[in-house]
């Protein structure tokens, strides 16, 4: 098997490189499974109850996909072998950070959703990913069995509701595609881009499949209908599932070369003409190495890296310069993916995945580039999350000698999954870990347990607020402790449009200041002069605007000014939260010569206690995390439901009747939904199903906010009342 893909991985019209995307249970895994029994890496019998890429115990037990895993598979079609680069990766919304990673690497995503079921929150917001990294979808609806044996549809209503899920998939292809790619990537069963089939029981068909081996729904009908097992046996034998997605991924999915020509222009940030954007847009084996991580495993002997080469070799020996960290390192060892093994490999050409050892220190989303051609090196874009973490608890070790273990495997844990976020509380000393919601951290907590053998201590899960103003303010003056340094601040709120364009990252901080203006101005209604002077934008989606003429000394504490602007966002004034969506301007200083006088422990407090006046005196506010809700249930229980959301201060933003139930579309603050699924599930006895998404960051009510600051500074070991003014600025 090795040597085939070996020998065939050289020649990048024969690779495809594939993602299986979907909503949590439509069968992801399962489809893999699939995939690789028809590879021969797992027996055919275990298929669909193995699922090999679920390699973690806990992935096992709960039936579900926490991490992203590969394989690299051989299949032939039409006589010729193909290598085809598999990642198998998580459905449920709090892992959609995994998802976002995968997709950086693919070229083409097999989006499978269940056909009783549908199309799902889940499925628009992975399919949406995928096609803003330039990811061509291809469909598999799965569970065709359902319909038969749950629903009992004939024919005629089985082909009405496939038209229904192939419409609603190509709705949001019409959505979310860019132009170039709308009408040649819409789906057609005609040409073969659309599988059906059951991922379970093995068997898949795509129109011309079904047309060249005189297979018809009414055969598969009487297949399921029919107390004979060797039916569905015999539809199994007669078209195998793995031939059908195979054989879709090699026919519709671009090779490397091809695909690379339109994929590196949007993300990578380099010059498009240099020697590493020439080799990168033909995926040239020849030319400097370029690999992009998209992944870290912690081994026992180290890091494991996987990623792409994006353009020349991998290979034990080469040096390879990491772009963010100004580091170089020596490629140790050099390997393919089997499921959940390695297997140890030469050499890797451009267009394909591997996993690599021997840099330490490596992140998700670092590029790497051959050390001679450094000066070239850019960094691909940056990931864009869909969510963001919203959800803390804090942790203690059960045994107080386990500290320095568990601040090791916290360490480890954040590495392997960058969307979960450990920081130490210095005024508590507690330890808090952030994730996406309930389940990703339920699932750091059972890894602490399982894999590094470690006994903790959770908190109930606390809500992450964010702290922002409505009004704009007056100028504040701050002054530095020793009264040499004096800066005159206002702050204002972001617009919505100003926020989307950062959050989007089509404005940024190391963008040219004059392209960035030009967006800003026609997108978001800034003044053009203003927009030229911003300086800073944080990670919470906060501007640092500079109005100053002719300060001197201004720009030698530029550096530091800054520094005092992120310690005002980073925690604000309010309850200590980080500040989001707003514009701090800088309208005139005085700075002292002697830098002496201007170091940070003069300028921090000065700039912080300015923005922090500011933002109390412009009808400050906490904003909560939203979330979406999409649920489906039998029509009786529409009013049930409805009750359930209203009491979590939630509303319904859409009903809509299908044939298979009613849809509610609704929204309800993050801090509501602890115990959302025990009361969904106890209210419509077991029949609703639903999917969650974050939604938006919203005002908390005023009739809440100052009980809540008061709570959470309590709970942080704060004073219950925010600072003063004249705690800030001085009498």
């Amino acid at each position: 098997m090795v040597s085939e893909i070996e020998k065939i991985m050289n020649n990048i019209e024969q690779v495809r490189n594939i993602g299986v995307i979907a909503h949590v249970d439509h069968g992801k895994t399962t489809t893999s499974d699939a995939l690789l029994a028809g590879a021969g890496i797992i027996s055919e019998r275990v298929a669909g109850e193995a699922l090999a890429l679920d390699y973690l115990k806990v992935e096992k037990e709960r039936q579900m996909t926490v991490k992203a895993a590969n394989a690299s598979l051989y299949h032939e079609y039409n006589g010729k072998g193909y290598v085809i680069n598999l990642i198998d990766t998580p459905g449920h919304i709090d892992f959609t950070g995994m998802v976002t990673r995968s997709l950086r690497v693919l070229d083409g995503a097999i989006v499978v959703v269940d056909a009783a079921e549908g199309v799902m929150t889940q499925t628009e917001t992975v399919l949406r990913q995928a096609l803003e990294e330039r990811v061509r979808p291809v469909l598999f609806i799965n569970k065709i069995d359902r319909l038969i044996k749950e629903l009992r549809l004939t024919p005629s209503q089985l082909q009405d509701r496939l038209v229904e899920i192939i419409k609603d998939v190509n709705n949001i292809i019409d959505m979310y595609a860019e132009p170039e790619f709308k009408d040649k990537w819409k789906l057609n069963p005609a040409t073969g881009n659309v599988a059906f089939g059951s991922a379970k029981d093995q068997w898949g068909i795509t129109v011309p499949i079904a047309s060249k081996k005189g297979i018809n729904f009414q055969q598969i009908i009487d297949a399921y209908s029919s107390d004979d097992k060797d039916k569905v046996a015999a539809l199994v034998k007669k078209a195998p599932l793995h031939e059908a997605l195979l054989d879709m991924a090699v026919k519709f999915v671009p090779n490397p070369k091809e695909a690379q020509r339109y994929r590196i222009p949007k993300i990578w940030k380099g010059d498009i003409n240099s020697d590493i954007g020439k080799a990168m847009l033909e995926a040239d084996p020849n030319g400097p190495t370029v690999f992009y991580v998209n992944a870290i495993h912690v081994e026992k002997a180290g890091l494991v890296a996987t990623g792409r080469v994006f353009s020349g070799t991998l290979e034990p020996g080469r040096e390879l310069y990491v772009v963010s960290q100004d580091t170089s390192g020596k490629v140790l060892q050099v390997s393919l993916y089997m499921g959940p093994f390695r297997e140890l490999t030469q050499r890797v050409t451009a267009g394909n995945i591997a996993a690599m050892m021997g840099i330490e220190n490596l992140r998700a989303g670092e590029t790497l580039v051959e050390s001679q051609y450094k000066s070239q090196a850019a960094p691909f874009e940056q990931l864009h999350y869909i969510a963001e973490p919203v959800v803390t608890i804090a942790i203690e070790p059960a045994k107080v000698q386990d500290l320095p273990k568990l601040v090791d495997s916290l360490r480890k844990l954040t590495i392997e999954d960058p969307n979960l976020v450990a920081k130490i509380n210095e005024e508590t000393g507690e330890y808090l870990l952030s994730g996406m919601g309930q389940l990703h951290l339920e699932i750091a907590l059972w890894m602490l347990k399982e894999l590094y053998g470690l006994e903790v201590k959770a908190s109930q899960p606390i809500i992450v607020y964010r702290e922002s103003v409505r009004e704009k303010s007056q100028v504040f003056e701050g002054k530095s402790p020793n009264k040499h340094n004096r800066f005159y601040i206002s702050v204002e709120p972001l617009n919505e449009e100003t926020i989307d364009l950062i959050h989007r990252g089509v404005v940024r901080e190391d963008q040219d200041a004059r392209d960035r203006a030009k967006i800003l101005r026609d997108q978001a209604s800034w003044d053009y002069d203003e927009a030229r002077r911003i300086w800073a934008i944080d990670e919470n989606i906060n501007v640092f605007v500079d109005m100053t003429t002719g300060v001197q000394y201004l720009k030698d504490v530029k550096d530091t000014i800054l520094g005092g602007f992120r310690i005002a966002t980073k925690e604000g004034p309010l309850a200590a939260e980080p500040v989001r969506g707003v514009k701090v301007v800088l309208h005139d200083a005085e700075v002292h010569e002697d830098p002496v006088h201007r170091g940070p422990g003069q300028i921090y407090p000065a700039v912080r206690n300015a923005i922090w006046a500011g933002i109390l005196t412009s009808r400050p506010t906490l904003l909560e995390p939203i979330q979406k809700l999409d649920i489906r249930i039998p029509m009786d229980y529409l009013s049930v439901v409805s009750t359930v959301i209203v009491k979590k201060r939630g509303r319904i933003i859409d009903v809509e009747n299908t044939p298979m139930g009613t849809r509610v579309l609704a929204e309800i603050p993050v801090a509501e939904s602890f115990d959302l699924a025990a009361e969904l599930r106890g209210s419509t006895a077991g029949k609703a199903l639903w999917g969650t998404e974050f939604s938006r960051w919203a005002p908390v009510p005023d009739s809440m906010l100052d009980d809540l600051i008061k709570k959470i500074r309590e709970r942080k070991g704060l004073p219950p009342k925010p600072p003063s003014l004249s705690d800030l600025l001085g009498p």
